[in-house]
C-alpha cells in the first residue's frame, strides 16, 4: 500500500499537463484504475482485515484526488503564466500607427478653396450632378443650333422626356444629362433669389473625354457667382486676386485674356502667377454674366409667378478646376492617381487638413 501510495503521489507531481494528469486519474481511480481494483479485493477479506485495509485504501484515495486537485490548479496557473507572457506588451513602447482615413486630396483642396472664397463673404451651394438640358444649356445662352453647344460631349440619358427637381421644387421636363459644368447652378440659383449675393458652387461634373494624364470623364469645379448693383470686371479681377495671394502668397500675380464662353461677356481665360513654379498656370474661365442668361432667368421666374429681379443689376462668373490645383499642391503627376482607389496613394493624406 506504502509502495502504490509513493509511485502515485510522485506520478501526479511530475506530470507535465493536464493531459498526463487525466490519464495518471484513469490509472488510479478509474473504473480499472489500480485503486479501483484494490477496493473490489476486499469483499474476499476477513471482516477485521476487510476494515483495516479499507480505511487505509480511503485515505490513499483521499491523499491521490487532493494531489491530482493541487496538480491540476498548479498547471492551470502555469499555462494561464504563460499565455501572459506570450500576449505581454510593453506598454511604454511607442504604438503602432494604424490607418484610420483620411480626406481624399481633391476633398482637402475643395475645402481649402471653398474657406478662401467664404472668408471673402461668399456663400458655399450645391447643386445636382443630373441636370436638364435647359439649366446646362438653354438658359445660359446655349441653345441646341449653337455651335458653342459642341465644345462638350455629353452624357445623356436615355429617352426624351424625363423629370426633375426645378430650383423652386416645380417638375421640369426634358432631356437629361450629366452636367458638363458647375454653371446650371447659376440659373437655379438665380431663378430662387435675388441679388445681391455671393457664392461659389463646388461640385462634380461629367464630359465624355479619354482619360489620359491630364484628362478625365469625371472631374471636378468650383464655380463662382456675383450679381449686384455696379459689379464690373474689376471686381472680378480683384476676386481672381484675392484667390492667388491666398494660394501661392503676396509675390502671386493674376493675368486675364480674352476668350469666348456663350454665357458671360466679355469672357476671360484667367492665369495665376505661381511663384515655387515660376510659371504661370491656367486655371478657369470667366466673364460677367450675358444680359441673355439674366433674361432667360427672368422669363422663368415669371413662368413661376415671381416678379423678375435681374433688370438693372450685372455680375460676374468664374469656373476653374480643383484637380489641377490639387495636382500641383501635392506633386501629383497624373489625374488618374485621384480615382484609382489605391490605398498606398490615399495614405499620403492621413493627417493633412
Amino acid at each position: 500500500m506504502r509502495e502504490l501510495e509513493q509511485e502515485a503521489l510522485a506520478a501526479i507531481r511530475e506530470a507535465q499537463d493536464l493531459e498526463a494528469l487525466k490519464t495518471l486519474k484513469a490509472r488510479y481511480l478509474g473504473k480499472k484504475g489500480l485503486l479501483t481494483q484494490e477496493m473490489k479485493a476486499l469483499a474476499s477479506l476477513p471482516l477485521e482485515e476487510r476494515k483495516a485495509k479499507g480505511q487505509a485504501l480511503n485515505a490513499l484515495k483521499e491523499a491521490i484526488e487532493r494531489a491530482l486537485e493541487e496538480r491540476e490548479k498548479a498547471l492551470v496557473e502555469e499555462a494561464l503564466q504563460r499565455a501572459l507572457e506570450r500576449e505581454r506588451q510593453d506598454v511604454s513602447l511607442p504604438g503602432v500607427e494604424v490607418f484610420t482615413g483620411g480626406l481624399h486630396p481633391i476633398t482637402l483642396m475643395e475645402r481649402e478653396l471653398v474657406e478662401i472664397f467664404r472668408s471673402l463673404g461668399y456663400q458655399a451651394v450645391e447643386g445636382p450632378e443630373v441636370e436638364s438640358e435647359f439649366f446646362n444649356f438653354d438658359a445660359l445662352n446655349i441653345p441646341e443650333h449653337h455651335p458653342a453647344r459642341d465644345m462638350w460631349d455629353t452624357f445623356w440619358l436615355e429617352g426624351e422626356e424625363h423629370s426633375l427637381p426645378g430650383p423652386l421644387g416645380e417638375e421640369v421636363r426634358g432631356r437629361l444629362l450629366l452636367r458638363t459644368h458647375t454653371s446650371p447652378m447659376q440659373v437655379r440659383y438665380m431663378v430662387a433669389h435675388t441679388p445681391p449675393f455671393r457664392i461659389v458652387v463646388p461640385g462634380r461634373v461629367f464630359r465624355f473625354e479619354q482619360t489620359d494624364a491630364t484628362h478625365e470623364a469625371v472631374f471636378h469645379q468650383l464655380e463662382g457667382l456675383v450679381v449686384g448693383e455696379g459689379i464690373t470686371m474689376a471686381h472680378l479681377k480683384g476676386a481672381i486676386y484675392e484667390l492667388a495671394q491666398a494660394l501661392y502668397g503676396p509675390e502671386s500675380r493674376v493675368r486675364f485674356q480674352p476668350v469666348y464662353f456663350p454665357f458671360v461677356e466679355p469672357g476671360a481665360q484667367f492665369a495665376i502667377w505661381w511663384p515655387e513654379g515660376g510659371k504661370w498656370l491656367e486655371l478657369g474661365g470667366a466673364g460677367m454674366v450675358h444680359p441673355k442668361v439674366f433674361q432667360a432667368v427672368d422669363a422663368y421666374r415669371r413662368a413661376l409667378g415671381l416678379p423678375p429681379a435681374y433688370q438693372g443689376v450685372t455680375g460676374f462668373a468664374f469656373g476653374l478646376g480643383i484637380e489641377r490645383l490639387a495636382m500641383l499642391r501635392y506633386g501629383i503627376p497624373d489625374i488618374r492617381y485621384f480615382f484609382g482607389g489605391r490605398l498606398r496613394f490615399l495614405e499620403q493624406f492621413r493627417g493633412v487638413l
